[in-house]
């Protein structure tokens, strides 16, 4: 049963960081939007490639508003996400003695 355990707590330790890591990618998009960058940009192009896929599902779902609040509904789902799936996940591996 503790390979069972050790593979719960590595998946939950995964999905947090895959979470982190998105939370920061749409961070960095949000604040570079202000300045507005070089859409030619290897990075920008990175940002937006990886980003938009969420950003967009959650825009379907949002009424027409004069600034892009699609980041902080992201933020808010990743964050809901991260103390729901973790917090599960871990005590399905510590229930497993």
């Amino acid at each position: 049963m503790f390979v069972l355990r050790d593979l719960l707590i590595a998946i939950a330790q995964g999905v947090d960081i895959f979470l982190t890591f998105i939370t920061w990618l749409i961070l960095i998009r949000a604040l570079i939007s202000w300045v507005n960058p070089d859409p030619y940009n290897p990075i920008v192009q990175f940002l937006h490639r990886t980003t938009d896929p969420l950003l967009d599902r959650i825009r379907r779902f949002l009424p027409p508003l004069p600034i892009d609040i699609s980041p902080i509904i992201a933020f808010i789902l990743i964050h809901v996400l991260k103390t729901f799936i973790i917090r599960v996940l871990m005590d399905i591996a510590y229930s497993l003695k």
